[in-house]
């Protein structure tokens, strides 16, 4: 056992894509700076960043129905899928100047240009699909959306999805081909190499026990390495970025912005294709509706996916339920997370989300042939033998209590919990996550380091140009991002004639 304390400026836990961000934002604001990070892992990206732990989604609104509400007056509510489309594009800005600036070489490692699609049927969501293609096609942010209910237009869509399809189905899409798909995993791997290169201490099989804070308003971490040793480092700033991990840490740092919130793990299990024929008649990210009492995490998708230099087809997700908090956590990490100042938070969550307990059993009982009669929902000719199971990564979705939906209201999205003086934020929640990593790493920067901003904001700006702004009241200044983020990340037609 050793007391030996190190001291550094920063302290990063965790190594996905967060504290990858957070990271490489720091690196390129103030360089002096003395960055550490732990990770429990012998590699990074290994747990929510994985590439076979997520769906891939450059997560823009472009498909995904549930950033879309109906309101009672039938009018469609696109107000989240703004924020959400804005949100991405300071992501592709920020991976546009890493490829600019070469810290990133070939950008083909981790993003492809892939058509994002949205899918109903029955006469009732054909209509709801038809107002939310007017009501975003009009909109700069989701210019180039097409819509077609007629099946020839559709076969040459998508055919898979098409194929042996009764013809009196009611059925219709959009498409637009500006959307991505990411590897988030390599991305993570591609920004620790560069940060390593900076002289980031990157402590891999190192578990972070305990926090605490010390006299001189500074954070003690305490630290098992990889001998099974036990270290001890401070740090004036702490970023907790563990995935469901992040929960138990904030915890421990006893900070009362970290007070009654609880969490609830939820697994997901995507079913992906091994037959090269099949998925060569697939070329998109197609996602469907949640059904009536399912979850916003549960929206079913068929995606094209780019992994290790191959194409892949998936499909999912389906639920699942494991009291872990990480794919490589422990059995008692939901029983443990339940403290004294959130157990009414938690008890009020479980009664009112019984329909949601009942759905996770449901998909828990789920036998293989089951699941394939709901990817025959979208692919009717599906054959078992061409698909198998793959366990993707626990999800933890934030449990607080809140105005609008009162005691115990299980949020869906991401959340940034900090410290009144800005010492130590933790990262929250589950999709869209990843995708807005970046403006997610701004706001925790603002939150921060509210003394820095004004001094970083000229070197912000040269990395992210719509920083401050509205894409959508600036529209020339998106059509130009649009463009230039295309060209340098190779998303253009220009550049894929190229590759």
């Amino acid at each position: 056992m050793s007391d030996r304390e190190t001291k550094t400026d920063v302290i990063l836990i965790g190594a996905g894509i967060m504290s990858a961000t957070l990271g490489t934002f720091l690196k390129e604001l103030v360089p002096e700076w003395k960055v550490t990070v732990f990770e429990k892992l012998e590699s990074a990206g290994e747990e929510s960043s994985n590439e076979w732990n997520n769906a891939g989604t450059g997560h823009a609104a472009l498909c995904e129905l549930n950033y879309t509400v109906e309101k009672p007056d039938g009018s469609i509510d696109i107000s989240k899928a703004i924020q959400i489309n804005e949100q991405f594009q300071l992501s592709m800005q920020f991976w546009s100047y890493l490829v600019k600036s070469k810290l990133i070489s070939n950008p083909q490692d981790f993003i492809m240009p892939l058509p994002h699609m949205s899918l109903v049927q029955g006469e009732q969501n054909v209509a709801f699909l038809k107002k939310r293609f007017e009501a975003m096609s009009n909109n700069p942010l989701f210019q180039g959306m097409e819509f077609s209910d007629d099946p020839k237009k559709l076969m040459e869509w998508i055919p898979l999805i098409l194929q042996d399809r009764p013809s009196n189905e009611s059925i219709a899409a959009t498409k637009i081909d500006t959307g991505t798909d990411v590897n988030f995993g390599a991305l993570t791997r591609i920004l620790f190499d560069h940060l390593k290169s900076k002289d980031v201490d990157i402590k891999y099989k190192h578990s972070v026990n305990n926090i605490k804070r010390t006299n001189d308003g500074s954070w003690e971490l305490k630290i098992r390495n990889a001998s099974g040793n036990i270290e001890r480092h401070t740090a004036k700033f702490v970023f907790v970025g563990g995935g469901g991990g992040s929960l138990h840490l904030l915890q421990k740092s006893g900070i009362p912005e970290g007070k009654h919130i609880g969490g609830f793990p939820v697994s997901g299990i995507f079913m992906v294709c091994n037959n090269p024929k099949v998925v060569a008649q697939h070329h998109a990210k197609v996602y469907g509706k949640a059904k009536v009492g399912a979850p916003p995490m549960s929206v079913p998708h068929l995606d094209t996916r780019f992994i290790d230099n191959k194409k892949s087809l998936l499909f999912g997700p389906f639920a699942g339920f494991s009291p872990k908090f990480l794919k490589t956590g422990s059995m008692f990490d939901l029983i443990t997370s339940v403290k004294p100042d959130n157990l009414i938070t938690m008890l009020s969550a479980g009664a009112k989300n019984m329909s949601l307990t009942k759905y996770l059993i449901g998909q828990v009982m789920l036998s293989k042939e089951k699941r394939m009669e709901e990817l025959r929902e979208f692919i009717p000719n599906a054959k078992i033998e061409d698909w198998d199971l793959v366990v993707a990564g626990q999800r933890v979705q934030v449990i607080k209590d809140t105005e609008a939906g009162g005691k115990g209201t299980l949020q869906f999205g991401t959340e940034v919990i900090s410290a009144a003086d800005g010492s130590i934020a933790a990262l929250l929640g589950a999709s869209p996550g990843a995708s807005t990593a970046v403006h997610v790493m701004i706001e925790v920067l603002n939150k921060c380091f509210p003394q820095h901003i004004k001094e970083w904001e000229p070197k912000i700006k040269e990395m992210i140009p719509s920083y401050g702004l509205s894409l959508l009241k600036n529209p020339e200044l998106l059509h130009e991002i649009h463009t230039s983020t295309a060209e340098t990340l190779g998303l253009s037609k220009k550049e894929l004639v190229s590759l």
